[in-house]
């Protein structure tokens, strides 16, 4: 794929983002769905969408969390309503080396494409039986409980200390360091706290080896925002999972501000931070999905 037009297309995702968060005051990571069945998904599928995806149809604040192509809308018998804009949704596709080539380099390349989605609130003439009544989730334990069950669980987990003043991943020892649970104002700050750092021992070398954390990176560096972009993403996917809203700690002009100036300065931040993102939540909740793709 031409770099232009794999530029043009990060572009456009990090515009509606930049859009939104201008829109609403508030980033999309930092408050997630609270259950499984309240991520967007698509409405025939029923799979979530997934990386940067999930955050850009969360933050349209419909109230159903179903979404589809004008296609797919007609085959419903429905369609939707005139002057209503949709949202693109990127993946990557992988395109097969080419056989008659002699080049021993040609190994086939990842295309990011586009297309877009409405929600079904966007929609007309859809059978009512054909949208699922989103209800609140009846869940066999509690979020808490869920979230204890999560790190324990974690495959090829870091070290865990409790004990410390701050909270912290540490590469050099594999060692995520919290300070106790009762320091913190509930359960639910404690562990959206423990996940982003479990986040970053994900990129450990061990695990899915991300530049962000297997590298010497300077506070503040470019490498260092992407690798924290990646591990609040990755926080809200296991929030969600979990069914934990955390408390939202800042969203002061200041720090949207700088968020802002981040993506703007690399479009590419964005589709790059979701993608790992996902990937390392796939990797803690030990999910065994189609590859990737953002």
């Amino acid at each position: 794929m031409k770099k232009n037009a794999r530029n043009k297309i990060n572009e456009m995702i990090t515009q509606k983002m930049i859009e939104r968060i201008a829109a609403t005051g508030s980033l999309p990571w930092r408050k997630p769905w609270v259950s499984q069945d309240a991520r967007p998904q698509n409405l025939i599928s029923r799979k979530p969408y997934r990386g940067v995806n999930a955050f850009l149809l969360h933050m349209m604040g419909y109230a159903q969390p179903y979404f589809l192509t004008m296609k797919q809308a007609n085959q419903l018998g429905g369609k939707v309503r005139k002057g209503e804009h949709s949202m693109p949704v990127v993946f990557w596709k992988f395109v097969e080396p080419d056989e008659a080539s002699n080049d021993p380099d040609n190994k086939g390349y990842a295309m990011l494409r586009y297309y877009h989605v409405f929600n079904v609130a966007q929609c007309e003439g859809i059978p009512e039986g054909k949208i699922p009544k989103l209800e609140k989730p009846d869940r066999d334990i509690c979020p808490i409980t869920e979230a204890e069950q999560l790190i324990e669980h974690m495959p090829n987990k870091p070290t865990i200390e409790y004990g410390r003043t701050y909270a912290a991943y540490n590469p050099l020892t594999d060692t995520v360091h919290m300070p106790p649970q009762e320091m913190f104002l509930s359960d639910e700050a404690f562990f959206a706290t423990c996940f982003h750092e479990i986040l970053h021992s994900t990129g450990h070398q061990s695990r899915l080896a991300r530049k962000g954390v297997t590298d010497v990176v300077r506070f503040g560096s470019h490498e260092y925002s992407k690798e924290e972009l990646v591990a609040e993403m990755g926080a809200a996917f296991l929030c969600g999972h979990c069914g934990i809203l955390p408390e939202v700690e800042d969203n002061s002009a200041a720090y949207l501000k700088g968020w802002l100036e981040r993506l703007k300065a690399d479009p590419s931040m964005l589709v790059t931070a979701g993608q790992q993102a996902q990937k390392a939540y796939d990797y803690i909740v030990a999910e065994k999905l189609e590859p990737v793709v953002a």
